[in-house]
């Protein structure tokens, strides 16, 4: 049980509680063991912050990006319509021409920060037992079959754990979504070292993809919710030094998950 106490000098606390039973001469007895929680709270609710502000900053340079694009090609398109003789005096040219230049000044912000700042060094295999936790009662639910095909003692890779996990889910629940309408439901979840990097892949029996060549564009006609989750989360993929692709099938879809190892980013830091 989870609840809050009260020490004796009044400070209030999460407490966390286990019962248990057990028989004597006297009769059946109940023991309770109370523990502080209360600094795994502060710590869970540090590191939820930490790492909304992270991806925050991500998101932002993102999207940044996409806007400096865009304004440099608006910005392309007025200097060649300010050649028109009619336009020369025309204040309200005048003054959109201010305004583009202002939105890129304002899209230049950088946000970002290195891999070697954003990434540590995670044992991916209990990434995969965690997102097998996650998964698995939905997809079971669900009748869809999730085959797994880890390598053995997979090594040291360079990554932000939470972002992992963040990313990992986002595919899963992409691949539910599009096997809702399909006979035959499997998920193949693979990882193993290829070419001095991991990569997991995320193939499945769903309905594919229509316009692979506009994945991982923001804000798709026609895309669930903003249409942004795969967009974030290769921006997440990269912030650490990883990738996030995109691999053609004939039937359904396939993404892989691409990690440096842990002695290759330490190498590239350093160099």
């Amino acid at each position: 049980m989870q609840c809050t106490g009260q020490k004796t000098d009044g400070e209030v606390f999460l407490a966390g509680v286990w019962f248990s039973t057990y028989n004597t001469i006297s009769g059946p007895r109940l023991a309770a063991i109370v523990v502080d929680l209360s600094e795994d709270l502060r710590n869970r609710e540090d590191l939820s912050l930490d790492h909304l502000l992270k991806n925050s900053r991500i998101l932002m340079s993102t999207v940044a990006h996409e806007i400096r694009n865009l304004s440099g090609a608006v910005l392309v398109v007025h200097k060649n319509l300010s050649r028109l003789k009619e336009l020369e005096t025309n204040e309200d040219f005048r003054a959109l021409g201010g305004l583009i230049q202002s939105l890129e000044r304002i899209s230049a912000l950088e946000l970002g920060s290195t891999p070697s700042q954003n990434g540590e060094v995670v044992e991916l295999t209990s990434v995969l037992d965690e997102l097998r936790i996650l998964i698995e009662t939905t997809y079971h639910e669900s009748e869809i079959d999730v085959r797994w095909d880890l390598q053995e003692s997979l090594p040291l890779v360079w990554a932000d754990r939470y972002g992992l996990v963040q990313v990992f889910l986002n595919l899963a629940k992409n691949s539910q979504r599009a096997m809702t309408a399909t006979k035959v439901k499997h998920l193949r979840i693979s990882a193993g070292e290829e070419n001095g990097k991991v990569v997991i892949r995320f193939e499945d029996t769903g309905i594919g993809i229509a316009s692979p060549e506009n994945l991982f564009q923001p804000f798709q006609r026609g895309a669930k919710s903003s249409g942004i989750g795969l967009y974030v989360s290769r921006a997440i993929m990269r912030s650490f030094g990883g990738e996030l692709t995109y691999e053609p099938k004939a039937e359904g879809s396939c993404f892989a998950v691409v990690l440096p190892l842990h002695v290759a980013a330490e190498e590239a830091v350093n160099a």
